[in-house]
């Protein structure tokens, strides 16, 4: 039988001696790492470093590409994600993902919310009206959108688009939230608006965020791991990280000298 994930520790999330190969190309090598509950985990590094990889295994959502293969091992709350017993689609429930491009489905916004629950065959309107209600209260959307309920989606604005994606991932209550260069297609006033609901969220969800934004990171985050060439260089609390960096590699990046 499926058993449920528990997600209810601190450093919940562990990577162990953790890589990962698309084919016969290593992405990642080796990266062993704790990511603490109800705090927000900045990855950064330039472009190919495996950011985005690291991320999209938290969720096994690599697992949809052919000929992928890992060795160490990834945990939450012990339970490591590939255990035999762990339901995939439960676990997705459980990891919400937000993507860089803001994508709702051609649905009304009151649709896109409910949408997982729809999938799940939950259709008693009280409990639908409750969820919707009480995700975009959560995404900072719902004085903005509660009287055009059951419009287009695509009516929304970038931003609001985003956010309600955003809405959309925490409908089903998970308790980890992915998010891969939320703010990269936003303008700067949008980009605002996702960093306060980041900060915001980090009480209810524990968050990891890939950004190729450096002010964003020391803004958003409470601890930046640094990845370079799939290693991790380093990693611990985001003020040390930029204002007093170990390893040259970190200071040479988050300095600007190379991205």
């Amino acid at each position: 039988m499926p058993v449920n994930l528990p997600l209810s520790r601190p450093d919940f999330i562990e990577v162990e001696n953790f890589s990962f190969h698309y084919g016969e190309k290593r992405a990642i090598f080796d990266i062993s790492m704790k990511i603490p509950e109800n705090q927000v985990t900045a990855l950064i590094g330039p472009s190919g470093c495996g950011k985005s990889t690291l991320l999209r295994n938290i969720n096994r959502m690599n697992d949809l590409i052919e000929g992928v293969r890992h060795e160490g091992d990834i945990r939450i709350g012990g339970t490591s994600l590939y255990d035999p017993s762990v339901e995939v689609i439960s676990l997705r429930k459980r990891v919400g993902m937000v993507f860089q491009k803001y994508n709702p489905f051609a649905k009304s916004i009151y649709e896109n919310v409910i949408f997982s629950l729809r999938v799940a065959g939950r259709s008693k309107r009280s409990l639908l009206d409750e969820t919707v209600e009480r995700a975009l209260k959560s995404a900072a959307l719902w004085d903005e959108v509660k009287d055009r309920l059951h419009d287009s989606a695509f009516g929304l604005s970038g931003g609001q688009q985003q956010r309600l994606c955003i809405a959309r991932a925490i409908a089903n209550q998970p308790e980890i939230l992915l998010m891969d260069e939320p703010c990269a297609a936003l303008d700067p006033l949008a980009t605002l608006k996702i960093e306060e609901l980041i900060t915001r969220l980090k009480s209810q969800y524990t968050i990891v965020i890939v950004t190729h934004n450096m002010e964003q990171a020391t803004r958003c985050s409470d601890r930046t791991a640094f990845l370079y060439m799939g290693k991790l260089a380093e990693y611990g609390e985001t003020v040390q990280i930029f204002e007093n960096p170990s390893n040259p590699e970190t200071e040479a990046y988050i300095t600007g000298r190379f991205s």
